[in-house]
């Protein structure tokens, strides 16, 4: 039996503010609900374990493999391609119902987690390219899955009014994972005796690498099991469960076809992470052994920034807030761009990067929450997240392909355009006058 049972986890409607200032402070605790905490934690210790991986996997294949730019760029895409191929068949699966009427977000999102976990320790067997492309592929398959489940149970545990503080802490835990994740990998590198492949060193570091990941990875899928509720207040037992095709009509609803479109705009100008530490450190003059150190920046930023900014998306519009991110994206690249070099530009850039995911991650979750009926809420956001992966898959392909053909520099700055221009045509989509009122719509189960 497990610990986690399927008691109420939802919030409270928060005090007026007649109650005073210790009351309000209260209520803001209570706006984060013990279900939201648990997935947090899950996220935050997968997110060390497959941080790990992600922080050497570039300098592997680039330098120690040979594989050229383009060849990477079909890999990094991998990553959200095959995320975004089973993330919709995850958003529904999650929603379909069990004998007692309730949606099955959490036994899906094991399903997801434990693939990852999987993934893991077959890294340590497989040597070559098209191989390591096969393991990044279960891994994004695991990845897919639980995206949408996880995201639901957090958005069917919060109070509607409250959601954007939700996902930023969420997300804040997950990014203490990102955060830790480059650093143990750095610290196994160095305790395991091997240099990096890049400096001529043997591959047994990257193996202590791998050998750490794996069983990190095995207590995040166990903390799921033990700590996070069977069942959510607002998932309501319901005899039957939409369709795939009920599903897919979803785009139908206005508010989701509009959030959806600008997701995949939006997506198709943002250069994936590992491009843009490539560019970091290339274009900036960082040492090779610092490489795995370049996500650290990217993770404080956003864990510092993820609450304050999703607080400030309940209040201002979640819709405006993740175009503001895309601007502040924009910067980094302008930065990046510019003739200032050594560390100062470093940190301008990874603050910035670290800024744009906390104003775009879980704000994008909790405005796509909200223009979704409870019933179909992991089908739903699995939509606007297929999108965006599918968008981001395409944008490593071209990224990749033009930073061959003509050097990563240019390749940067014509992103930088497409994104200003798409950023603009964004903001048409999603009107100012209409972006308050989609934002304030409550669910009606």
């Amino acid at each position: 039996m497990y610990v986690a049972d399927s008691r109420s986890s939802k919030a409270p409607v928060a005090p007026t503010p007649s109650t005073g200032g210790s009351a309000r402070r209260g209520a803001a605790a209570r706006a984060v609900p013990g279900a939201v905490l648990a997935l947090g934690a899950v996220s935050m210790v997968t997110d060390i374990s497959s941080e790990m991986v992600n922080a050497v996997l570039p300098l592997y294949l680039l330098t120690g493999l040979g594989l050229s730019p383009l060849g990477f760029g079909l890999l990094d895409g991998i990553q959200n391609g095959f995320s975004a191929l089973v993330r919709l068949v995850g958003g529904h699966l999650a929603d379909r119902r069990g004998r007692d009427g309730a949606a099955r977000h959490k036994a899906v999102a094991v399903v997801g987690y434990g693939l990852s976990a999987l993934c893991r320790p077959l890294l340590l067997f497989v040597h070559t390219v098209p191989l390591i492309g096969a393991v990044i592929a279960v891994d994004r398959t695991g990845k897919g899955l639980r995206t949408a489940p996880r995201d639901a149970m957090i958005s069917l545990a919060t109070e509607p009014a409250h959601r954007g503080r939700a996902f930023g802490v969420h997300r804040a835990m997950d990014t203490a994972g990102a955060l830790l994740g480059p650093l143990t990998a750095f610290l196994v590198l160095r305790l395991a005796g091997g240099p990096l492949l890049a400096d001529g060193g043997e591959r047994h570091g990257y193996d202590a690498v791998f050998t750490v990941s794996a069983c990190v990875a095995a207590l995040g899928v166990l903390i799921l099991l033990l700590f996070v509720p069977n069942r959510q207040d607002g998932d309501e037992p319901s005899a039957t469960a939409p369709s795939l095709r009920a599903s897919l009509h979803l785009l139908r609803l206005p508010g989701l076809r509009r959030l959806t479109l600008c997701a995949v705009l939006l997506g198709l100008t943002t250069v994936s992470d590992s491009f843009l530490y490539l560019l970091i450190q290339r274009r900036l003059g960082l040492s090779v052994s610092l490489f795995p150190l370049l996500p650290l920046g990217t993770a404080a930023a956003f864990l510092l920034l993820a609450v304050p900014l999703g607080t400030l998306a309940d209040r201002i519009g979640r819709r405006r807030l993740f175009l503001l991110g895309h601007g502040v994206l924009l910067a980094a690249y302008g930065l990046l761009l510019s003739p200032l070099r050594g560390l100062p530009a470093v940190i301008g850039v990874l603050v910035l990067h670290g800024a744009f995911y906390a104003a775009t991650d879980g704000v994008l979750a909790a405005a796509a929450a909200d223009a979704v009926p409870a019933e179909q809420r992991g089908a739903g956001l699995a939509l606007v997240g297929t999108g965006q992966a599918l968008a981001r898959f395409a944008c490593s392909l071209l990224f990749g392909a033009l930073w061959s053909a003509v050097g990563g520099s240019v390749a940067l700055a014509w992103s930088a355009g497409a994104l200003a221009l798409c950023v603009g045509g964004a903001a048409v989509v999603l009107r100012p006058s209409e972006t308050v009122a989609t934002d304030a719509i409550e669910e009606s189960s």
